[in-house]
């Protein structure tokens, strides 16, 4: 019998090394300490307001866990809702001030929910450019015709859904975008959308603990509680637990747990999860110099690695190869500072980048420390990379990974196309940190 799939497995894997993409998911963090039992400062992690290992937080995740065993055990419609659910649920109402929540098991599963959810006879769906992954995944699955409008281009969108006249559109779009840390224009964009009777999805999934004193960039603009703005989120980024939910009006909440499938099929959210996340977003709201301080630190490691502040926690580096991204990132390892790296395709514009997260926790002479690691190493990388001629290598980067806007996907090429081979790349050595998850 032909070996047909181990060979295609072997294919792709050795065009993912020729074209310096390999992923890996190395240990890397043993408590606080790296393998081999060296200190690190954790720039990398998504734990924006360090909760993850707060002391309350803990707590409350062995309160559930004793409580209600390791497991929900079943679908959240049959057996698999529990007191922990409903009061994880109220909590987030409390922090984002909408009237209704439904957790989800992860953030991804609250995107996809939500969009098929809504799509059905009728309807299209609308997606920023740069709109995270799950986003794009949940428009395809939805099996309604979808496309892009340019990244945070109100009148680009307003063209969008004015050539699509008596369509049930949802448009969905990031309150704060990782990659490049830009925030989206809320209000105009719910003026435009408002115009078109269209439904607006804001994921709030790098907004949470950072916008508007923690609770929010749709909070801080006033506008919750509006029928037509919808709020995800994820409970692992500055909640430092896991799951998601997606918030809004009781009427959705309802038309979700009938319809939403990565709701309905899957079991519901792990008791220490929920428990963890109900502690952390209360503690979000009743103490908002976390947020503050996260802005504060992000200022501290923009300023002293020459880049503009970005409207969240996430300070992005651009770099001009993904080997010099993934070589800073070595080397900063090397001497105790875990930062990530963004590289295409997770791109939007094809620009590799270290992404540097500012933390609550991470303070001090300990940021100043490992700030000033992060400006002297990719400061390094920088020079010693070698320069495209004309900038051919970055141009040609961001026309291959540029979203198609027929299908809000990136293009074939951006996943197939050519890509000039890595020499001696460092890249399989490197943890895989470029990406949102």
């Amino acid at each position: 019998m032909s070996d047909v799939w181990g060979s295609w497995l072997r294919e792709r894997a050795e065009l993912r090394a020729e074209r310096g993409v390999e992923r890996f998911d190395p240990v890397l963090r043993l408590g606080g300490r790296l393998p081999g039992g060296h200190d690190a400062l954790d720039l990398a992690s998504n734990d924006y307001l360090g909760l993850a290992r707060d002391e309350r937080v803990v707590a409350a995740a062995h309160d559930a866990l004793d409580r209600y065993g390791a497991s929900a055990t079943a679908s959240r419609l049959v057996t698999g809702t529990l007191p922990v659910h409903r009061d994880l649920e109220a909590a987030l109402c409390r922090l984002t001030g909408q009237p209704s929540a439904l957790a989800f098991s992860t953030g991804y599963a609250a995107n996809l929910g939500v969009l098929t959810a809504l799509s059905g006879r009728g309807a299209e769906i609308l997606l920023d450019a740069h709109a995270h992954a799950s986003l794009h995944d949940a428009a395809r699955m939805s099996r309604v015709p979808y496309a892009t409008f340019a990244h945070n281009d109100a009148v680009d969108l307003d063209r969008e859904l004015a050539a699509r006249p008596g369509r049930r559109v949802v448009v969905a779009v990031e309150s704060i975008y990782s990659v490049l840390g830009d925030a989206a224009p809320l209000t105009t964009l719910v003026e435009v959308c408002r115009r078109h009777d269209a439904l607006l999805v804001v994921d709030e999934a790098h907004g949470i603990g950072v916008a508007g004193r923690g609770r929010g960039l749709v909070h801080s603009l006033g506008l919750v509680g509006a029928t037509d703005v919808v709020v995800t989120m994820t409970l692992s980024k500055a909640l430092g637990s896991q799951g998601g939910a997606v918030l809004g009006s009781t009427a959705l909440r309802n038309h979700l747990v009938n319809t939403a499938r990565s709701f309905i099929f899957d079991t519901g959210l792990a008791p220490a999860a929920a428990g963890a996340a109900t502690t952390a977003a209360d503690l979000v709201v009743t103490d908002p110099s976390l947020a503050d301080a996260v802005r504060a630190n992000a200022q501290v490691i923009a300023s002293l690695c020459g880049v503009e502040q970005s409207a969240g926690a996430v300070q992005s580096l651009p770099m001009p190869s993904p080997e010099a991204a993934v070589a800073a990132c070595l080397d900063l390892r090397a001497e105790g500072v875990l930062v990530g790296c963004f590289r295409p395709p997770s791109v939007p514009d094809g620009v590799s980048r270290l992404r540097v997260t500012a933390r609550a926790d991470v303070t001090g002479e300990d940021l100043l420390q490992a700030a000033g690691r992060v400006a002297r190493v990719a400061r390094v990388a920088r020079q010693r990379a070698p320069r495209p001629e004309g900038g051919a290598a970055v141009e040609r980067s961001r026309a291959v990974d540029a979203p198609s806007t027929a299908r809000g996907l990136p293009t074939v090429a951006a996943v197939e196309g050519p890509q000039d081979p890595a020499s001696s790349s460092p890249l399989a050595q490197v943890p895989p940190h470029d990406t949102d998850g």
